[in-house]
């Protein structure tokens, strides 16, 4: 945990996006995690960092947890956000979206189907684009993950993240945020549905740099064996519906129940970014369980969020 940050003397990112996780440098990540607890802390201290700030909201997906938690964000520092949802770039090119936005707030979230979209965007507007989630990243989900974690276990570093189910967005996510912040990383998933080899990649250089290790397997035990968490996803995402009935019958061995979260350690939690498929990916009993920290998580999206704010935007 890092010293008092004031308002007033935020370090703001070097990058002017958040498009992809790498987009943090090592330093930055550590400190963002620093100021979410801050944030977290004493909320009336960062009341009026963002005031007379404007933030534009574009949801090309239903969303619960990330459209509230940035709105929320957004006006608890002192800005105001506005919203459009549906398909960016149906009735206009994105270049133009992205030049009549910069010229009305001062930032823009996108949640989005295909990571092309926010890069774009981003190529033209002159204002900071934060990825609110895409099909290859989820940047702000792995953000609040990382804080959950180290209030649950005091500190990230020799930590054992397991995540059992899809290599999608969220484990790609996950996976370059644990292999930079210390965080042993293992995902089970099944054959066909493993991450983005060029995401392993990087993910695994940067493990060898902070000595920890990233295991891909096809076995869920090994991969919970030991872990102080164990993380899981829905198996079909939003955009996949026509393959739900493949995925069900493909991930089935793979369901977080408690036979195989028994094989963590015995402090292990919970964990998943919600919304969940209670009887597919893991089941009701694991959880409501004592020890998962689901909400935990969806509490946190809040904090990460207003430090990433306060660290593009004040």
């Amino acid at each position: 945990m890092g010293s008092y940050i004031s308002p007033n003397q935020i370090a703001k990112m070097s990058n002017p996006d958040l498009l992809r996780d790498l987009d943090l440098t090592d330093d930055e990540l550590g400190y963002l995690l620093d100021l979410a607890a801050e944030v977290k802390q004493a909320p009336r201290d960062y009341a009026q960092a963002l005031s007379g700030k404007y933030i534009s909201l574009l949801f090309e997906k239903p969303s619960l947890r990330t459209r509230l938690t940035f709105e929320l964000a957004i006006k608890q520092l002192g800005g105001d956000s506005v919203s459009c949802e549906g398909p960016i770039g149906s009735r206009e090119p994105l270049k133009d979206v992205a030049r009549n936005l910069e010229r009305w707030v001062q930032g823009i979230v996108a949640r989005t189907f295909s990571q092309s979209t926010v890069d774009e965007l981003a190529e033209w507007a002159s204002v900071p684009v934060i990825n609110a989630l895409t099909d290859l990243y989820h940047p702000c989900q792995a953000l609040a993950d990382m804080l959950t974690l180290r209030e649950q276990f005091g500190g990230l570093r020799g930590l054992k993240l397991a995540f059992v189910g899809d290599g999608n967005n969220v484990a790609h996510s996950l996976m370059l945020s644990s292999a930079r912040l210390g965080t042993d990383f293992a995902l089970a998933t099944p054959d066909g549905y493993e991450p983005n080899p060029e995401i392993v990649a990087q993910a695994e250089g940067l493990a060898a740099t902070s000595g920890c290790t990233l295991t891909v397997t096809h076995d869920a035990a090994e991969a919970v064996d030991g872990a102080h968490a164990v993380y899981t996803d829905v198996w079909a995402s939003m955009g996949q519906e026509k393959e739900a009935t493949r995925r069900r019958k493909a991930f089935q061995a793979y369901q977080v129940h408690e036979e195989l979260f028994s094989l963590a350690r015995p402090d292990a939690v919970f964990m998943h970014c919600l919304p969940a498929k209670r009887g597919e990916e893991t089941t009701d009993a694991v959880i409501e369980a004592q020890r998962s920290v689901v909400f935990e998580q969806a509490e946190n999206r809040l904090h990460a969020q207003k430090a990433l704010l306060l660290m593009m935007l004040s």
